[in-house]
């Protein structure tokens, strides 16, 4: 794409500027002459409004915003939310994804003039039109840092990880707290390793005992926890890293699994120890996630059965032997009951250190995938695979390699650049990161890509188009950075670790002509990548390199959606059924697109296609699809489900990709609910062997604090009929004659009628309000508002999904009422869907609502209980069976309704049908599984996992790295 020319210089040259007069030329890929990007895509005005599901509060809303018409709802909601700068509802608010994207693009291109990385004028414009264009046709994004601040009047922080560093000190060790609170304040995260402090088995200087660093997380962990509590939306991202030789390992590996054995105590008990419960807050140690590095040879200890040497940390001596196995086994124990603590393998890490006389890797940022120096940092930015898959006329598929790496020029490029004008946390992070220059450019959606082009996610050809794209991605960044080091010059610690950082490439290389080709998808990717590490050996030689880190495999949370990737990082499909947003409101459920293309791929025909498509969209999988081979049954394998890829199956992925990495790879090991401790040992021996930097583990249902505990799932399973998931809903009409309840209310002195039907049956599914006169503005208002209440409940919307929106809704009229059950109203909404949840809902939904009668008031009141006693009850103590006596006598409807409304009441209230918000929820519907993700903070919906954290579908939000 771009190339190195002998011209005038640009503004002033960067630190260890360069020989003479040269700049980049950059190439046009996408753009074309004369013509703005902007100009060549159609543009519409969207209505952004976000809701919070649990209780329909709106939680973000902007009006008119524009977007081009190919962008989804999805990625236009959070867009709008996360990233357009100013103040809502005020002039200065971004309104126009070209704000947004002219506010980065065209500070990126000033600060690349300004230090002379453009040949010319013109090569600045071709780069910027270059990189807005690949940003407006979501072929690739920058880590959300970059679009929160660039460009704003705020500093201007470009980085999304960070590590830190802790020493032996009271000083350091209250640094590390405020150093660490700064970063969380930010909405970022920060990992460190804490095995420079002195074990709880050395002494002070004093002559006393060392409290030793498990003690120090804990007043760590409390300072995250408050900071995320007080207004962040999602929780502090942090990693704890420490090293197995260290004495208090075994208490480090203890620290969650105590704590987890009081949450179950504690809930148990009765508190709230839900995420986000109000009980949860009292268990310490869950705002990190914890890692243990280990070393060669303690692993070969493992695997020898022999004994290890725990060390003091100011002499090194060994003041304990423990038996290897036992403590891997205790290691392997914690992570099968609370998925703490990961692993790091050590040697390995800085085996593909490219600056270990700068010193070594010791941690990692919290999602474990940048492994640099201490007090450092590194920006990200991702590229959406799927945007380079092509089919040509005759239906064959490849990967576009040159365009692949063209972009992966220009991206890389503007990451460098983005060094030049960043600001950083902290001072030390600040020149660390200016003296190195790390970067992290990785991919989203490689499992889309994978099915997409018949590959199963677990296969020797998926591996091998994974590790050829990752080669490649990974030899053109550094490619690029050895030619922008030939401009600008080389990182400032190039020189002392020259002969290290050419081992390594020379190392990446090796690994790349020792790869295995598959097939004619694989192969053409793997001959480019190999040209692309030949010129690293050569320029890096000549120029050096700009970079200290060029790549890493990020989870690719909040920019995925902003992609509208379908998979997130180096995870497969989450399932082959996916619940999509649509434009003016509702959500619909659909078979993903890349189950098509995978059929013709694999050479099935168009009416073949369809029926498998229409099984999958009725079962949720493709066992049994009419006309498919089973040996095909791989290709639609995913990480949950009827067929979920085995832990295995993730771990080798992740071996094929690594040597091809600058650092690591963020993704957790899913491993089913019958998993042993002896899966979780084999699954850490496993990725040691086969060269990866990290794992972590998730074992199903091992943590009690999820959104629903596993037992109340179970028992909720056990009491509801089976479900049937309904992908398109049907209307179920109510017959010609049908029992009712009219209802006279008044409400801050306004009157109407209330008259709702019910199916003979099963409960509600028709409402009609009267108010004012036939033919006025409020009367048609309301009719069209009946009308709107009445479809939904014959379509299957659950009464308590209304109730719970509509109640507690504020506008005039409001006040007192003439109902003794509902004595006050804050509208004549509240009131309706207040009197219809005491008329239709069973006692513990509208109880879990807070909506009870007067009499169930006064009961409490009296006996502390809302609850009858059974003499009051049914027999299966769901229904009141004795009639509402309770109401006032001069009510003017209380002579008739009793006697209608017992008519109506069923004997038994069946629990709703439950109600997906996002691709997790539905998965669980269809398939009775528990996803184990946590409530986003923002709006309540269930987080998907993405990598070893999570993200939120509705609204955006990350629990860590975005």
């Amino acid at each position: 794409m771009t190339e190195t020319t002998s011209g005038p210089a640009r503004g002033s040259r960067a630190k260890g500027g360069s020989k003479g007069n040269k700049g980049l030329r950059i190439e046009r890929v996408h753009t074309t002459p004369g013509v703005h990007p902007y100009d060549e895509v159609t543009w519409e005005r969207r209505d952004v409004v976000m809701t919070n599901w649990r209780d329909g509060s709106i939680n973000f809303e902007q009006r008119g915003v524009e977007f081009p018409d190919f962008w989804s709802v999805n990625a236009v909601n959070i867009v709008t939310s996360k990233y357009f700068r100013g103040a809502v509802g005020t002039p200065q608010r971004e309104n126009s994804l070209k704000q947004l994207i002219d506010r980065v693009v065209k500070t990126y291109r000033s600060a690349g003039e300004e230090n002379g990385y453009f040949a010319s004028s013109e090569d600045a414009e071709i780069f910027e039109h270059e990189l807005a264009y690949a940003v407006l046709h979501q072929i690739f994004a920058f880590n959300s840092p970059v679009w929160f601040n660039v460009g704003t009047k705020q500093p201007q922080q470009v980085s999304a990880c960070f590590i830190l560093s802790v020493d032996d000190s009271m000083e350091s060790i209250l640094d590390w707290y405020k150093e660490e609170g700064m970063i969380f304040k930010g909405g970022s995260g920060a990992g460190l390793n804490l095995s420079r402090i002195r074990s709880s088995k050395e002494l002070l200087s004093s002559g006393g005992n060392a409290s030793g660093p498990v003690s120090f997380m804990r007043g760590a962990d409390a300072s995250a926890g408050t900071i995320k509590s007080g207004g962040a939306t999602r929780r502090a991202a942090k990693m704890v890293v420490l090293d197995v030789d260290h004495p208090d390992v075994e208490a480090f590996i203890d620290t969650k699994v105590k704590e987890e054995e009081k949450i179950r105590a504690l809930r148990d008990a009765g508190f709230d120890m839900d995420l986000g419960g109000d009980d949860i807050t009292s268990v310490q140690y869950q705002n990190a996630n914890n890692s243990v590095r280990v070393n060669d040879e303690f692993m070969k200890a493992v695997e020898s059965g022999s004994k290890f040497g725990l060390r003091s940390r100011m002499t090194g001596e060994v003041l304990e032997e423990v038996d290897a196995k036992a403590l891997f086994r205790k290691m392997a124990e914690a992570a099968h009951a609370c998925a703490d603590p990961g692993i790091q393998y050590d040697d390995i890490i800085n085996h593909w250190h490219t600056s270990p006389e700068s010193g070594r890797i010791t941690a990692s940022n919290p999602c474990s995938e940048y492994m640099h120096l201490d007090n450092s940092s590194c920006n990200l930015a991702s590229l959406n695979l799927m945007k380079f898959l092509r089919d040509d006329d005759e239906g064959n598929q490849s990967f576009d390699a040159e365009r692949f790496a063209k972009v992966t020029e220009l991206v890389i490029t503007a990451m460098d650049i983005s060094i030049c004008f960043a600001d950083f946390p902290t001072q030390k992070i600040g020149d660390t990161t200016r003296a190195f220059r790390q970067l992290g450019i990785g991919y989203a959606n490689l499992g889309a890509l994978l099915m997409a082009t018949g590959h199963a996610y677990d296969s020797d050809g998926g591996r091998a188009l994974a590790g050829a794209i990752t080669s490649l991605m990974t030899g053109t960044s550094y490619k690029r950075s050895a030619e922008i080091a030939g401009v600008v010059g080389p990182y400032e610690g190039y020189a002392r670790n020259a002969d290290a950082h050419n081992r390594v490439m020379k190392q990446h290389s090796d690994a790349n002509g020792a790869a295995t080709r598959m097939d004619d998808l694989d192969t053409p990717v793997w001959a480019a990548a190999t040209e692309a590490w030949q010129d690293v050996l050569r320029l890096g030689k000549k120029n050096g390199f700009r970079n200290a880190q060029a790549s890493v495999l990020a989870p690719t949370g909040t920019i995925g959606l902003m992609m509208d990737c379908d998979t997130t990082g180096v995870e497969p499909d989450l399932a082959l059924v996916k619940f999509k947003k649509l434009v003016g409101g509702g959500s619909m459920q659909i078979v993903n697109n890349t189950v098509p293309k995978a059929l013709k791929r694999l050479g099935y025909q168009p009416e073949q296609v369809e029926a498998v498509v229409e099984h999958i969209a009725e079962h949720g999988n493709v066992v049994d699809a009419p006309g498919l081979k089973p040996e095909h049954y791989e290709v639609f394998d995913c990480a949950m489900g009827e067929r979920s890829i085995s832990p295995m199956g993730h771990v080798r992925m992740m071996a094929a990709a690594q040597p091809f990495l600058s650092g690591a790879i963020s993704k957790t090991v899913n491993m089913p609910a019958s998993s042993t401790v002896e899966d979780v040992e084999e699954i850490y021996l496993q990725g040691w062997r086969l060269g990866t930097k990290a794992l972590a583990v998730y074992v199903e249902n091992s943590k009690v604090g999820q959104p629903l505990s596993a037992k109340a799932k179970e028992e909720e399973k056990a009491a509801e009929p089976e479900k049937v998931v309904e992908y398109r809903p049907v209307r179920r009409r109510l017959p010609k004659g049908r029992p009712g309840i009219t209802t006279s209310f008044t409400v801050g002195g306004a009157e109407g009628y209330m008259t709702a039907n019910s199916y003979p049956d099963d409960g509600l599914g028709e409402v009609f309000l009267k108010m004012s006169k036939q033919g006025s503005t409020l009367a048609g208002m309301m009719d069209a508002f009946s009308i709107a209440v009445s479809v939904g409940l014959q379509y299957g919307v659950p009464l308590e999904t209304y109730v719970s929106k509509f109640t507690n809704m504020r506008f005039e009229p409001a006040g007192m009422t003439d109902d003794s059950d509902v004595r006050m109203a804050q509208s004549i909404v509240d009131y309706i869907f207040r009197r219809l949840a005491l008329d239709f809902l069973p006692f513990e939904t509208r109880s879990a609502l807070g909506i009870h009668s007067a009499a169930e008031r006064q009961r409490h009141l009296e006996t502390g209980s809302y609850e009858a006693s059974d003499e009051e009850f049914d027999a299966d103590g769901l229904a009141q069976s004795a009639p509402k006596a309770e109401r006032s006598s001069d009510s003017p409807k209380a002579d008739t309704e009793d006697t209608r409304r017992s008519a109506v009441e069923p004997e038994a209230a069946a629990p709703a049908p439950k109600e997906a918000h996002n691709s997790t929820e539905l998965l669980e519907m269809q398939l009775g599984l528990n996803a184990d993700a946590p409530l986003c903070f923002s709006c309540g919906t269930k987080m998907r996992r993405a990598g070893s954290c999570y993200v939120c579908e509705g609204c955006g939000s990350t629990s860590g790295c975005s």
